[in-house]
């Protein structure tokens, strides 16, 4: 107990330069926990991003870009489906519900999606969570009427009863708008953390209604422009749509219609397990994410040799007081067990500091990291990883301080009661 008072007063003694070395420690500490907390949210929510659905459904290309049209809004599919397949396994006595999506337009950078019904009342994120409407209602019989995601509509201003247009194609700026036939807010739906936020959701009618009097990816001119009236009164049932997603009644039959689709003569389709295909997704993304946290492994590892270089400048200083405290009965060990006990503090300290940095820190950034991210970072204890994390950290510490330690050890044999300066 006595060396412990010794180095609290010690490191007293040299107050300003044990207090920045602490707080090196303490940043780099913030940091690594930092990213180890985003990385492990940032996992939990893409993984959550979609559930409770079994299959998804699209044109023959890959699992991951089918994933990431489909889901994440990322990309384009090689190719549509005809509506006719889509009944055909929507029938299917396997399947329980059927979302059907149509993409390929958009509104001021934002992708828009058509659907049906069936999607606000199926498709669930997170734990088996059911969207839900902060405002409004969903689309009805009026194929001109729009659901907004909570993203866009508190970046863009919306609310409802507002009219937008939409812009064909899916750049930022488009210089195709559908602007004869404008579509109304009629609902907005709650925050959720995923890509649905950054979703238009117009009926399978609406995005039928506005490509009526397209041919050939051009709009009709003159008289062969179809006003929004006109397109209400005629028949919007779709002839292609983008993807589609099942949830079967059973799952231990996923396999037997995955296979059953991925062999289907009709046309050449692929089925997709949205888990599967994320854990590939995120294996495609697992080298940034690992070469991030060695980044702020050698961050603290910088930190530590900051502590070590402090603590040995300061050996040739303290010569006179590790001379004194020989003289008064402490041995060589007494001294090197000093600065191995000061290099613990030091980084005890750091990193007590670097946890209450990462907490203020989560706390004052945690609204606008959700609303802008979509990411939830909680104020919880320090899992069981990031207490082996900080375990380490103090290990090391205790490694580094060895080096002054055995320096001081090797210098008190030498040095005895004489002054070598």
């Amino acid at each position: 107990m006595y060396l412990f008072r010794l180095a609290m007063a010690s490191l007293a003694n040299r107050r300003f330069t044990a207090i920045l070395t602490a707080f090196a420690i303490a940043l780099s500490v913030c940091l690594l926990l930092a990213v180890e907390r985003v990385r492990t949210e940032a996992r939990a929510s893409f993984a959550s991003t979609i559930s409770g659905t079994d299959l998804i459904v699209g044109a023959r290309s890959g699992s991951v870009n089918l994933l990431l049209y489909s889901v994440f809004r990322i990309g384009n599919a090689t190719n549509n489906i005809r509506w006719d397949s889509f009944e055909h396994f929507a029938s299917n006595p396997k399947v329980k519900w059927a979302i059907p999506m149509s993409l390929g337009d958009s509104h001021r950078g934002y992708r828009v999606m058509g659907t049906t019904e069936a999607y606000f009342e199926h498709y669930q994120y997170g734990r088996q969570q059911h969207l839900e409407l902060a405002d409004g209602r969903a689309f009805a019989t009026d194929p001109f009427e729009v659901v907004l995601g909570a993203e866009v509509a508190e970046a863009l201003h919306y609310k409802l009863g507002d009219k937008l247009v939409l812009a064909h194609g899916v750049a930022a700026i488009s210089l195709v708008k559908h602007d004869d036939k404008p579509f109304t807010v009629v609902g907005i739906l709650k925050r959720t953390g995923t890509p649905v936020d950054r979703t238009l959701h117009i009926s399978l009618g609406g995005m039928e209604a506005i490509h009526i009097d397209w041919k050939n990816g051009v709009p009709a001119q003159g008289n062969g422009r179809i006003s929004a009236d006109q397109a209400r009164n005629m028949d919007l049932t779709p002839q292609a749509i983008t993807a589609f997603m099942l949830g079967l009644n059973s799952k231990i039959s996923t396999f037997a219609l995955q296979r059953e689709i991925n062999e289907f003569r009709g046309e050449p389709l692929l089925a997709i397990l949205p888990g599967v295909a994320l854990q590939e997704l995120w294996s495609l993304m697992g080298t940034a994410e690992k070469a991030l946290f060695v980044i702020s492994l050698f961050v603290v590892l910088t930190g530590l040799i900051g502590m070590l270089t402090a603590i040995l400048t300061s050996l040739n200083e303290r010569r006179r007081e590790m001379a004194i405290l020989r003289s008064v009965g402490a041995r060589p060990w007494h001294i090197a067990s000093l600065l191995v006990l000061e290099a613990f503090v030091l980084a005890l300290a750091g990193v007590v500091a670097g946890l209450a940095l990462l907490y203020i820190g989560i706390g004052a950034a945690q609204g606008y990291v959700q609303s802008a991210y979509g990411l939830y970072l909680p104020l919880g204890w320090p899992s069981e990883y990031e207490w082996t994390l900080m375990a380490g950290i103090l290990i090391a510490a205790l490694l580094m301080g060895s080096v002054p330690a055995w320096r001081a050890y090797r210098q008190s044999l030498a040095d005895g009661l004489s002054i070598r300066l």
